[in-house]
């Protein structure tokens, strides 16, 4: 018997309405892959949470396409919610080739992403212990073309072995995709169309 289908939209409002009930306001790591998909889920999340904002994309080629989207997403911070703080991981592409050895021709969505999304939220869960933070959690989930179950599903596992809970999320829900876009074109917002690695951007 297939195991049920978790709604994760559900699962981040019961956290966020325990926040509220216990007038919490926690520290959240939130790795971040690009300004566009940052924008929807930093004007929600700021509403609940201190946030530091961690850049940790060693997928993302070429190397100034990698430099260009660590500008936008610093000129997206400053100008929609200079509060958050902002820290940049290592750029380390050798790591992503390392981890996608053997894996070049498999397709979008396929084993070689997931196992892009476990290095970057390996790092992160790493960022979030060593920092103190109360949670982390990835704005990838808001892109029609990542899949929110794997995503949570890793980052659960993560946060096992690192000690900190990992926010549950789905932020394409809601209109969160389509309010992306809107304060995408309100931002003037870098769009890249391709996820940012060469195998993507073939």
């Amino acid at each position: 018997m297939p195991a049920p289908k978790i709604n994760y939209q559900l699962a981040l409002d019961k956290t966020l309405e325990q926040l509220v009930r216990e007038n919490r306001r926690p520290r959240l790591l939130l790795h971040a892959c690009c300004a566009p998909c940052s924008s929807y889920v930093l004007e929600y999340l700021t509403q609940y949470f201190d946030i530091t904002v961690f850049y940790y994309n060693p997928n993302i080629s070429p190397e100034p396409e990698y430099r260009h989207r660590v500008d936008e997403i610093q000129r997206l911070i400053r100008e929609l919610c200079p509060s958050v703080r902002f820290i940049e991981g290592r750029y380390e592409p050798e790591r992503f080739y390392e981890m996608a050895k053997g894996l070049e021709q498999e397709p979008e969505r396929g084993l070689r992403c997931h196992k892009c999304y476990r290095l970057r939220l390996e790092e992160s869960a790493d960022a979030a212990r060593d920092g103190g933070f109360d949670y982390f959690t990835t704005t990838l989930s808001i892109s029609p073309q990542k899949d929110s179950a794997v995503l949570n599903a890793i980052g659960k596992e993560v946060s096992d072995l690192c000690g900190v809970p990992y926010l549950f999320s789905d932020f394409k829900k809601r209109g969160g995709y389509k309010r992306s876009i809107e304060l995408s074109a309100q931002f003037s917002l870098y769009r890249q169309n391709y996820c940012g690695c060469v195998f993507s951007r073939r």
